[in-house]
């Protein structure tokens, strides 16, 4: 599955760390924050390094639907509420301002990446809940107003419009912002011990180390684990399918999400926390959406993307703890990462040259305030969850009775397993103990994967990791004689 902006852009490879290195500042993360905060700090004369474990923006940046917003759902009451009127304006005037930045990018650079101006909507069917937004958003100095005479295909009662934000294609972007930068493929970094990265391919020393890794894989200090969440969401691109100009997203669970780009419409939606899809069907949930609201559209791609939940609703940027004054980090960027990269990089920069910056108090990832406290609460029930599965006993299952091409945790030997079958009835059995943190992972059926509920892990079907915080993969259990156990279903 390949996104639209993938089959659209092929990124130049680079080669692996070829050995041990110095540098004053090292970026680990390869997506559009660390290629955004390299660029930055670059520019000023900082000698910068980017370590990447796979290839640059293989994560969430080519599957995004890049949508360059302030707009962030209903989003700006609830700051008001729960933070207060001072940092809800921070939050508003960094993401304004992140748009002001790409568009000023894009012209100074010559940057040819379909950058487009539109309007961002939020509709719902509740009327009072979108005046509430919309009348906060406006108190913030917003481009923001309700609106009841757009017309949509979907029901609803109305929509909040935001005014001057833009849409792009991402990778044409960050292909041209990373074409100057030093940057390393395939290496995977293994720890971080103070101001010495220790990566598969050699070491880096390096004064200021910024995680742009869309999850902290460092456990201890941050407690990022304990602090957010993952969550997976759907994308279509369709054919033939007609819709009123914007970038438009559902206020209520279960609405959709769109975006045009050139004849196509990106048509989002299925969201559900990572680990927790037993029974699958999002792309098919799509479709039938596609079928009703755009009969006759042609599907071209369909593609997944999973974002980083943090437990107030606001990402964590700054200096990664208190304990460690040269480390810094860029994360929990909810559905909003073409901004939150671009406040990272504005945020990180001023911070790392010694420069005030005026929204950095409602990011400060050390923040901590009973607003958040509830949201960290049930972080920490989800993994307590994760991890007693581990332990509960399991129903005995037949092997036999699973079906082929899926899945399942079953008993296999007196030991709980998970295991995946082949079409041929060949049966590959993997650790269900996700190495991160020792959560159960549950398998998705969607995507053939096994994923944590905990903190957002992924393995493929053959326990190879697709995506952290996990380093490793889980693996397909070995035999006795060291080689791979294939068994015979």
């Amino acid at each position: 599955m390949e996104s639209i902006w993938t089959k659209t852009c092929q990124l130049p490879q680079r080669e692996s760390l070829p050995g041990d290195k110095t540098c004053e500042i090292a970026v680990i993360g390869g997506g559009m924050a660390g290629i955004l905060v390299a660029s930055f700090l670059q520019d000023s004369g900082h000698s910068v390094i980017v370590l990447e474990g796979n290839r640059i923006a293989s994560g969430q940046t080519r599957n995004t639907t890049a949508k360059i917003t302030s707009q962030h759902g209903l989003n700006y009451a609830k700051l008001f509420e729960t933070m207060g009127k001072e940092r809800a304006a921070q939050y508003a005037m960094a993401n304004e301002a992140a748009i002001d930045v790409f568009r000023r990018i894009i012209h100074e650079k010559q940057i040819d990446c379909d950058f487009e101006e539109c309007s961002a909507y939020v509709y719902g069917k509740h009327t009072d809940v979108l005046k509430r937004e919309a009348n906060a958003a406006k108190a913030l100095k917003l481009p923001a107003a309700y609106v009841e005479d757009e017309t949509l295909p979907f029901e609803t009662a109305g929509a909040v419009r935001f005014d001057g934000q833009a849409q792009f294609h991402p990778l044409k972007f960050l292909k041209a912002l990373a074409e100057p930068l030093t940057i390393f493929e395939q290496t995977m970094v293994r720890k971080v011990e103070g101001n010495q990265i220790i990566t598969n391919r050699g070491t880096v020393k390096a004064d200021k180390i910024i995680f742009a890794c869309h999850y902290p894989f460092v456990n201890f200090p941050g407690m990022y684990f304990a602090r957010m969440h993952q969550e997976r969401s759907y994308v279509l691109a369709l054919k033939h399918a007609e819709f009123p100009e914007g970038m438009w997203i559902g206020a209520e669970k279960g609405t959709l999400s769109v975006r045009s780009y050139g004849d196509l419409l990106l048509l989002g939606g299925g969201s559900h926390r990572t680990g927790e899809n037993k029974t699958g069907g999002q792309y098919e949930w799509l479709r039938q959406q596609a079928r009703r609201w755009f009969p006759g559209s042609q599907e071209v791609a369909c593609w997944s993307a999973q974002d980083c939940m943090t437990a107030d609703g606001v990402p964590y940027i700054g200096q990664y703890a208190a304990s460690e004054p040269d480390w810094y980090v860029a994360t929990g960027f909810q559905k909003w990462g073409m901004t939150s990269a671009m406040v990272s990089a504005m945020l990180l920069t001023d911070q790392i040259e010694g420069r005030w910056n005026p929204f950095g108090q409602v990011f400060d990832p050390v923040r901590f305030d009973t607003a958040a406290a509830a949201g960290i609460m049930e972080e920490g029930k989800q993994a307590v969850k994760g991890l007693t599965k581990r332990i509960l006993e399991i129903p005995e299952e037949q092997v036999s009775a699973l079906p082929a091409g899926q899945g399942d945790i079953v008993s296999l030997n007196g030991e709980k397993v998970g295991v995946y079958k082949r079409e041929d009835g060949t049966l590959f059995p993997v650790e269900i103990k996700c190495p991160h943190l020792g959560c159960q992972l549950e398998w998705n059926p969607e995507e053939k994967s096994w994923d944590c509920p905990c903190h957002g892990s992924r393995f493929d079907r053959f326990g190879n990791l697709i995506s952290g915080p996990a380093q490793n993969g889980i693996g397909v259990r070995d035999g006795d004689d060291g080689n791979k156990d294939e068994l015979s279903g």
